[in-house]
């Protein structure tokens, strides 16, 4: 069975990352870890399915947003992204279109679009 993050460490860990990031500074890597994998699993909770995966290397994969299910292979929707620009997506720092267009955040499959969801929380 898989961990799960703490709601309040998750939070927590948003924060720092946040702070971090307005401060001009580099987060630690276990902040933008614990924070990718609790925005992560969030998204999971308010989307649930198994229709997109969501990819944040190296820090966490979710399966997301009802649909067509996928188990083998490689998943009919996508999204691919850094740390970085997730959890700006995440926090409502940047949109899913100016994401997109810079070629930060790849996304392909007829589900990819998750600015639906997003943001989920504020930071």
């Amino acid at each position: 069975m898989r961990r799960r993050i703490d709601p309040a460490a998750g939070a927590h860990a948003v924060r720092q990352w946040a702070t971090a990031t307005d401060a001009g500074a580099r987060p630690q890597r276990a902040d933008t870890a614990a924070a990718v994998r609790y925005t992560l699993e969030e998204l999971a909770a308010c989307a649930p399915g198994h229709a997109v995966e969501v990819r944040v290397p190296p820090f966490g994969v979710t399966q997301a947003v009802s649909g067509t299910v996928h188990r083998r292979g490689t998943p009919p929707s996508v999204v691919e992204t850094d740390a970085a620009t997730w959890l700006a997506l995440a926090t409502g720092r940047l949109g899913w279109r100016e994401a997109l267009d810079s070629g930060a955040l790849h996304a392909s499959g007829e589900r990819c679009d998750l600015s639906a969801y997003l943001p989920l929380l504020r930071a």
